[in-house]
């Protein structure tokens, strides 16, 4: 995470138009959990993306270029169809101030390119607009010899992705559903600010965003759900998600520091920013900063395997009900 409000409330009944009228579910029995991921495989799949192997994946890397191949290969098997320029791949241009490759070694390595893996769900009603669901697969590499892995920030968000991509190609959405790892986050947001300015989404096919970036870890068992100031009617569909989950879902860090209780507004600090900025509703799942943030000691043996279950089952629980509830 690389942690303007703009939009107002929308009048009550323009937001009733945004979801369709639905029964209460029934509540689940105390201490039973919506379970839809298969959790042994997430811990997999965030213990590879944050091993040494991967380099700490920082962007025009050698081992970006690697946990790059990586994924192509698991929306592959996933059953994805490629949406990208190039396959599964949507290169882009990436100039950076502090990476200056030679000749032989971009051509070598990859160092200095970027590229997001985007794959796609057909979905039931192809007529209906994308559900676009993100995470930034890039983290700050290996900085004076030392390797900061980025499990939580944000490997567990690219974990969540991919479990829900297999949950959606097992169980096809009424929406089609466009899943984006997303490059670049770390220094400056520039894999989805290339995705939502590209020909590849256009902006008035585009329902909803759901962005996840840091959703490993938390103490308190909770996890926000930031996007519902900016959009208020996702605030009863998220109250329904949370009648089935283990995890405590939390609203705010979306609000102006005059009503926000003291809270960071995170509304343009991860990959869920461009697409507030091009008038798109988000949700973004993320959990507060920790000790761990942004440092060596980001590892895959600290995140919590209850509670990363339960936020991946609560995420995918969320994407089913914006797919059924959603226009």
């Amino acid at each position: 995470m690389t942690r303007l409000v703009r939009a107002a409330l929308l009048p009550l009944g323009v937001a009733a138009l945004c979801v369709q009228a639905f029964p209460r579910a029934q509540a689940p029995v105390p201490g039973t959990v919506v379970q839809h991921v298969d959790r042994a495989r997430l811990i997999r799949d965030v213990t590879t993306l944050a091993s040494p192997a991967f380099e700490g994946r920082r962007t025009g890397t050698r081992g970006a270029l690697e946990v790059r191949r990586w994924l192509v290969d698991e929306f592959r098997e996933a059953g994805l169809t490629p949406g990208g320029i190039d396959g599964f791949l949507q290169p882009f241009t990436l100039l950076r101030r502090d990476s200056n490759p030679s000749p032989a070694t971009a051509a070598s390595t990859g160092a200095g390119e970027a590229a997001n893996v985007i794959g796609l769900v057909a979905g039931r009603d192809r007529q209906r607009k994308r559900l676009v669901i993100t995470a930034h697969y890039d983290h700050l590499g290996i900085r004076d010899g030392v390797l900061y892995p980025g499990a939580d920030d944000n490997a567990s968000g690219v974990a969540v992705l991919l479990a829900a991509a297999r949950h959606f190609i097992r169980n096809p959405p009424r929406h089609p559903m466009l899943f984006a790892a997303l490059d670049g986050e770390e220094i400056g947001l520039r894999g989805a600010r290339a995705l939502i300015d590209s020909p590849l989404l256009p902006r008035s096919r585009v329902a909803m965003a759901i962005n996840m970036d840091m959703v490993s870890r938390s103490a308190a068992n909770e996890i926000f759900a930031a996007g519902t100031y900016h959009s208020p009617w996702l605030t009863p569909l998220l109250e329904d998600v949370q009648r089935r989950s283990g995890v405590r879902i939390r609203f705010g860090h979306d609000r102006p520091a005059s009503l926000a209780s003291g809270l960071e507004d995170w509304t343009l600090l991860s990959d869920h920013g461009p697409f507030h900025e091009a008038g798109v509703p988000f949700v973004y799942f993320g959990v507060e900063d920790h000790g761990d943030y942004h440092k060596p000691s980001d590892t895959a043996d600290r995140i919590d395997p209850r509670f990363f279950g339960d936020t991946a089952d609560m995420i995918v629980d969320a994407v089913r009900t914006f797919d059924t509830l959603v226009e």
